[in-house]
């Protein structure tokens, strides 16, 4: 890093750009991943230089980045091209709730700003222990959430969590430490076996047909599917461990949990 804190940082994912947002940093953001969509007018504001597992690497050395932010292994052969180029990088590995929080106050002391970065993992934990203070007492249903449906793919950490959080219980809470997709992918027999309430599914960044998950065999006899209680949450909100997660991604699981439940 040339400059501390970093005058021209590049984000490669969207919940380190929402976070510089939050923290009113954001005029050092010079690249942005194509999926960033969190302020909106982050779309016209900053220019897009990767998606998720490729960048445009001249894109960014032309940037003149003092240090560029990535997410996990996935990203990793990004990353050893930039660092053979002489780039700071920085990748967060964050893959729960704790993890999440640590994350935006990492950043907020990486920008000089970690008063700001301390306040605002604060007030995010706050509000994650109101929303949980609400579901307090209350019925818990048995929650199904599907990150991917072919093959069938259950929540990773954080989304396990939150669905707690939210008044619900995650049918398969035993695969949250699974790092990887692959370790949390499920059959569609369990799914059945546990007959959750309500299913949640978010497919990764293409829509949810919900007929689809309806007419798999068997599925005829959960309950959700019954009661048809099958709620799609926008990646974006929910598959991204930053803020949103935390905020709205929180807020469409209680939605969901709260529509067509018995009262």
């Amino acid at each position: 890093m040339r400059h501390f804190p970093p005058r021209r940082i590049v984000c490669l994912t969207e919940e380190t750009v929402e976070t510089l947002y939050l923290l009113g940093e954001e005029e050092r953001i010079v690249g942005v991943s194509g999926y960033a969509v969190r302020p909106a007018r982050v779309r016209r504001e900053k220019p897009r230089v990767a998606a998720f597992v490729s960048a445009d690497i001249p894109k960014i050395l032309a940037l003149d980045p003092d240090l560029v932010l990535g997410f996990s292994d996935l990203q990793a052969n990004i990353a050893a091209d930039l660092v053979s180029a002489g780039v700071a990088v920085h990748i967060f590995n964050q893959r729960d709730i704790a993890g999440i929080l640590a994350m935006i106050r990492t950043l907020g002391a990486l920008v000089g700003a970690p008063e700001r970065g301390a306040a605002l993992a604060d007030s995010l934990e706050q509000r994650l222990d109101l929303v949980a203070q609400a579901a307090s007492g209350k019925p818990r249903p048995r929650v199904y959430f599907e990150e991917w449906d072919d093959p069938l793919i259950a929540g990773i950490g954080w989304v396990s969590e939150l669905i707690e959080i939210a008044g619900g219980e995650d049918i398969f809470a035993e695969l949250r430490q699974q790092r990887s997709a692959k370790g949390r992918i499920v059959t569609a027999q369990a799914v059945v076996a546990a007959a959750p309430d309500v299913i949640l599914a978010s497919w990764c960044g293409k829509k949810v047909v919900q007929k689809k998950i309806e007419e798999r065999p068997g599925f005829d006899c959960i309950p959700a599917v019954r009661q048809r209680r099958i709620f799609e949450i926008k990646s974006a909100l929910i598959l991204q461990p930053g803020p949103a997660a935390l905020t709205d991604g929180l807020d469409a699981i209680v939605a969901a949990l709260d529509s067509g439940a018995p009262h």
